[in-house]
């Protein structure tokens, strides 16, 4: 088996990234209805690449990219007591790689990123009923915060 190694992105890597979008909105269809039917797009992945406030990460298992993930600084409603966060999203580990915590390396990885970025607060969303990936993000010890609600009225 090989090793996972974590590494930030590259151009080179959009192709493997953009099936990864897919793999990820694929994951998530069943959680959300209100998506639009057919091909859609969560993200730039280019400019994502590129930007200063953004770190993407993929693990590479040989020279086979298998996972990846982003941490995107944002800032803080005034109100709270930290002024920025880095928001996690892209979270996505080939099925075929699955089971072997490479998840968390990710995580791990873009959390050392925030740190050196001077960020001290990881938010994420999950979908209320994807039991599976709430349990694995408790245990590298994320908390539920808060429950968003919605209520289509067509």
């Amino acid at each position: 088996m090989n090793e996972v190694v974590i590494r930030k992105a590259r151009v080179e890597d959009l192709e493997e990234l953009y099936r990864f979008e897919q793999g990820v909105i694929e994951a998530e269809r069943p959680y959300d209805p209100t998506l639009k039917k057919g091909d859609i797009h969560y993200y730039n992945l280019k400019d994502m690449i590129d930007a200063s406030h953004i770190e993407i990460v993929v693990a590479e298992a040989g020279d086979k990219i298998v996972g990846s993930g982003y941490a995107r600084i944002e800032k803080a409603k005034p109100y709270l007591q930290h002024t920025d966060h880095a928001y996690l999203g892209f979270m996505y580990v080939h099925p075929d790689y699955r089971g072997r915590e490479i998840n968390k390396k990710i995580i791990g990885a873009l959390k050392a990123w925030a740190l050196s970025q001077n960020i001290e607060e990881l938010r994420l969303d999950v979908y209320f009923h994807n039991v599976s990936a709430i349990r694995a993000y408790e245990k590298m010890g994320f908390s539920k915060h808060m429950i968003e609600m919605r209520l289509g009225i067509k």
